[in-house]
């Protein structure tokens, strides 16, 4: 299943039918959008801060809870997005999630973890 932005609210895929959830992005609203520019106005020069963060931030949090629906589901998040690690703010977003590993490492790394710890369900 290939899902877009359009996933993220409304979406319920419960079970092993979706076990793995990876984000090429964080989930940050198109600058240019004009209702998300229009709200983002009212936050003054703070808006990246106080408005886009906290809104992408809730979206990351949405689009973890189509994985994880239920207390038995279990399943990897992937997240290929550099600036979770590399910008001040990504620690908010780690923070956001419920409780969970987090892990890093490269990709071939991250993939036989994923895989052996899914075999363990």
């Amino acid at each position: 299943l290939l899902g877009t932005r359009s996933f993220w609210e409304g979406v319920d895929i419960p079970g092993e039918a979706l076990s793995c959830l990876a984000l090429t992005r964080l989930p940050f609203a198109v600058p240019t959008d004009p209702i998300f520019a229009a709200r983002s106005e009212t936050f003054g020069e703070a808006a990246f801060m106080e408005y886009s963060v906290p809104d992408a931030v809730l979206k990351f949090r949405q689009g973890f809870g189509r994985l994880i629906r239920t207390k038995s589901d279990r399943g990897v998040v992937a997240v290929f997005d550099k600036r979770l690690l590399t910008k001040q703010y990504g620690q908010t977003f780690l923070q956001s999630l419920p409780d969970c590993t987090v892990r890093r490492g490269t990709w071939a790394d991250l993939a036989k973890a994923a895989a052996a710890w899914l075999k363990t369900a």
